[in-house]
């Protein structure tokens, strides 16, 4: 498989943090429209394995490609802004002075899209995450599991190719940690978003994934296909 096959194609991937071993010849594809749950214990590697993605860390060896595209190397990277990319954050990483619609418009700003088009495309993303109501609060008036939903209103907003999710529902209780979980997993199929999805929770991966990628010592162990609870097949 080339690189301009799939939507991610990560070869040779390693990364040590002060000599100690994070990422070993880590090898990774995830086609278009698939999600892919990295699935493992805390220092395995996946929130390492996501920042490399992102562009907040770079490869010591190997190669990161979006598409056809080099995105990494032990020699070149493309800023995380380049990457047309959305992540969401297990702290959800809101501006507590802006409002909902403030904080869900902030990248669209950042990319000098034009008022109008950025007030629909905001309001778009809110309708989508049931939160149109909501657009005038400031943060701190919500809950977590309606933080969580601006936050994910945000990385959807701008269209992007590939979402990344960093343990986003850890923070929540059980019953509403499924709940996001399920209407995650729902957006995701609806928008044919290509999309990385780290947790440490096996259910949590089973209701979101097409694959699940299990982690250990820095390297995949194994790769899973699963059925989603949304009824898509794989």
């Amino acid at each position: 498989m080339t690189p301009s096959s799939c939507a991610i194609s990560l070869q040779g991937i390693h990364y040590a943090f002060a000599g100690n071993t994070v990422l070993n010849a880590l090898d990774l594809k995830v086609e278009s429209g698939e999600v892919v749950a990295l699935l493992g214990p805390s220092g395995c590697g996946k929130s390492t394995l996501l920042k490399l993605l992102a562009g907040l860390l770079q490869p010591q060896r190997g190669e990161i490609y979006f598409g056809s595209q080099r995105v990494a190397s032990a020699n070149s990277m493309l800023p995380p802004e380049q990457r047309d990319l959305g992540m969401v954050f297990q702290d959800y990483a809101l501006w507590p002075h802006m409002s909902v619609a403030q904080n869900v418009d902030f990248p669209l700003r950042m990319r000098k899209i034009p008022l109008s088009e950025r007030q629909l495309r905001v309001r778009t993303a809110l309708d989508r995450v049931g939160l149109t109501e909501m657009a005038n609060r400031k943060p701190s008036d919500l809950s977590g599991g309606q933080q969580q939903r601006v936050a994910l209103a945000r990385a959807i907003v701008a269209g992007p190719q590939i979402l990344l999710f960093d343990e986003p529902l850890s923070n929540l209780d059980s019953e509403l940690r499924e709940t996001l979980c399920r209407e995650i997993a729902g957006l995701l199929r609806q928008s044919g978003t290509t999309a990385v999805y780290v947790t440490h929770d096996r259910h949590e991966a089973e209701l979101l994934a097409d694959r699940i990628v299990h982690l250990s010592f820095g390297a995949v162990s194994a790769i899973r296909t699963v059925t989603s609870s949304s009824g898509k097949s794989t």
